[in-house]
């Protein structure tokens, strides 16, 4: 039953915003720089939390729960090799 209603939330409500990430051209560098910004080349919510010097807490990267990562992330690829490949600028700051 949960499988059920999973499947038809995801193709009804993300699909669409899935394909439109998914279509986004990169064509701007100002557009490029400001989505290498905003989006982390890591997922900022993994934490470890220690105490003399061990480790007491582990919070795994939850950004692949997010319906949209593998979208978001894929843009962001897209707009570095446009700046590293069309521009020719050094996108080691963002990385």
């Amino acid at each position: 039953m949960i499988s059920i209603a999973k499947t038809v939330l995801d193709s009804a409500l993300v699909r669409p915003l899935r394909q439109w990430l998914e279509d986004i051209d990169i064509r701007d560098p100002q557009v490029a720089k400001f989505i290498c910004k905003l989006v982390p080349a890591q997922c900022p919510f993994e934490r470890k939390i220690s105490m003399f010097n061990r480790t007491i807490l582990y919070i795994p990267p939850l950004c692949k729960l997010n319906p949209l990562y593998e979208q978001i992330v894929g843009l962001r690829f897209k707009s570095l090799s446009y700046l590293a490949d069309i521009c020719n600028e050094d996108i080691t700051i963002y990385c």
